[in-house]
């Protein structure tokens, strides 16, 4: 990837799966970290406009998460549960609660390129094709980049 500041957001043509590929200036571990301790989440996660709030966060492997988005009045509340979590790879469901049976089922795996880079890979099954282009198509590329400019930032000033 040339430029590693913007997301690849790709859509599989033969399941319902969508596919991220983006380059970070870390180690896996700054990565995994960054993923899992709920204050850095809350630091970093979705569109810039957006306030994320975690209501409980228990990142293990077999543990549960919840957030809250409060902007502009509204409440919209996600949950999960975090499947694996290890030294490269995080497991999870995502479910946002306005669609509470709409699961999907991400997969991050943190690639280590030498030179202190690290690729990011990340894929979330959904539950049909309708459902992914729907994702797709809510304006994820904007939460997906503006999120993951906000991480670069964190990493570049230490603070993961």
């Amino acid at each position: 990837m040339s430029d590693y500041s913007t997301a690849k957001i790709e859509a599989d043509p033969t399941v319902p799966v969508i596919h991220i590929t983006r380059d970070f200036r870390a180690t896996p571990a700054q990565l995994v970290r960054a993923h899992t301790d709920p204050a850095l989440v809350a630091q970093w996660m979705g569109p810039d406009r957006r306030t994320m709030e975690p209501d409980y966060w228990d990142a293990r492997s077999g543990g549960s998460w919840r957030y809250v988005d409060r902007t502009d009045g509204a409440e919209l509340g996600f949950h999960g549960c975090f499947h694996e979590i290890s030294d490269n790879r995080i497991v999870q469901t995502f479910t946002f609660e306005g669609m509470p049976d709409s699961v999907a089922l991400q997969t991050m795996t943190f690639e280590d390129l030498s030179d202190g880079m690290t690729r990011l890979h990340a894929q979330s099954l959904v539950d049909s094709f309708e459902g992914r282009d729907a994702w797709l198509s809510s304006g994820m590329d904007t939460g997906v980049n503006e999120g993951y400019a906000a991480l670069d930032a964190l990493l570049a000033d230490g603070s993961v």
